[in-house]
């Protein structure tokens, strides 16, 4: 399948919504990588493989295990992406965003990401949290590229991609559990290779405070859709130049399986202040 259309997001909502029956979720939740723990916390949970819905290909990045669950979360009904798409697998971009293109044919409205980072700026360390306020899209692409597709704006205002309020709840939501966190700017790249000491070096001076490889296509399309988004980076390393040790991804894993309880107690919190 390469039509990655809102027609085509219709079709991938009736499949799931033929599994998960007559479910409508108001929240939607894309989990990144060593973070896919909260997917458990979900109630009265279907899950469904992304071999079973069309469009959706199997995730072959460690630590995604591929599997969309809808249930109850805080008393939300949400539906949950355990792992996803990236253009680094040699996905188009329209493919790295087609889930939330889906998830808004369900009735998902408030669109919650969360990826796992590396740390540019030099006052964070590795399991701290970051609420994203911004990003940096040095993608050089977009998934919004070609025919404009029903309810999507064109030419879609990103001067506050993350809404301010959802950034509120999410303070308040680590405040009530007493854990310190960050708010700063998430530069996404393209990967799979990780940055050299002078690119981190460049964009600490561009403004960056954590890097990745996802999640700004899923933002793009939400936004385009009206959809409101709030976002949370685990910093699972520091950035190459900022530690003298070499960055590997087991051990992006590794910490982001220690920050899991944490970062599924602010989610939950989180959830459950949503109006």
């Amino acid at each position: 399948m390469s039509d990655y259309s809102y027609a085509s997001a219709e079709k991938s909502a009736a499949a799931i919504r033929a599994k998960a029956g007559s479910r409508s979720p108001v929240v939607g939740i894309i989990l990144g990588s060593g973070l896919g723990g909260l997917a458990d916390k979900i109630e009265d949970a279907v899950r469904i493989p992304y071999g079973e819905v069309p469009g959706f290909p199997e995730p072959k990045a460690l630590g995604h295990a591929g599997t969309l669950i809808c249930g109850t979360l805080a008393g939300k009904q949400v539906v949950a992406m355990a792992g996803r798409f990236h253009i680094y697998e040699g996905h188009a971009p329209a493919l790295a965003a087609f889930p939330v293109r889906v998830m808004h044919v369900l009735g998902v409205r408030t669109l919650f990401v969360s990826n796992a980072a590396g740390g540019v700026n030099e006052r964070y360390h590795a399991g701290d949290l970051m609420i994203i306020a911004d990003h940096l899209n040095l993608m050089f692409t977009n998934p919004l590229i070609g025919p404009q597709q029903p309810g999507e704006e064109r030419f879609t205002d990103m001067s506050s991609a993350y809404d301010d309020k959802l950034r509120g709840l999410l303070r308040n939501a680590a405040n009530a559990i007493s854990v310190q966190i960050h708010e700063g700017v998430y530069a996404a790249l393209l990967g799979p290779s990780y940055e050299t000491p002078a690119e981190v070096r460049m964009l600490r001076t561009l403004g960056a405070d954590a890097i990745g490889m996802s999640t700004v296509p899923e933002v793009l399309v939400a936004r385009a859709l009206g959809m409101r988004v709030a976002g949370i980076s685990a910093i699972t390393n520091a950035a190459s130049g900022v530690s003298p040790l070499p960055v590997s991804h087991s051990e992006v894993l590794d910490v982001g399986r220690q920050v899991a309880s944490t970062f599924e107690a602010i989610v939950t919190d989180f959830v459950s202040r949503l109006d």
